[in-house]
């Protein structure tokens, strides 16, 4: 499935802003024929294919309630010791 970026993704869109600036519609043939395309649900983007794609582990949905705080205690990043003790 073409996804935006990819070479068939963008003849399409070439084609939909030719055929557009045909129909007189000008310069917002662009965004007019973008917005087709992304209309359609088999040119829209499946999203992020591998781990690395879904970006930095720690800024991930299922990350989102860790602090990434060292809890078993040792050197922090200041060279202090971190017992993991709050008060």
């Amino acid at each position: 499935m073409p996804e935006p970026g990819s070479k068939k993704y963008d003849v399409r869109r070439a084609h939909e802003r030719k055929e557009a600036e045909r129909s007189g519609a000008g310069k917002h043939a662009a965004e007019e024929a973008a917005e087709k395309l992304q209309a359609d649900p088999h040119w829209r983007s499946g999203g992020p294919r591998t781990e690395r794609g879904r970006g930095p582990k720690g800024e991930r949905p299922e990350h989102a309630g860790r602090t990434g705080r060292n809890v078993r205690g040792g050197k922090g990043s200041d060279g202090t010791e971190d017992t993991g003790n709050t008060g």
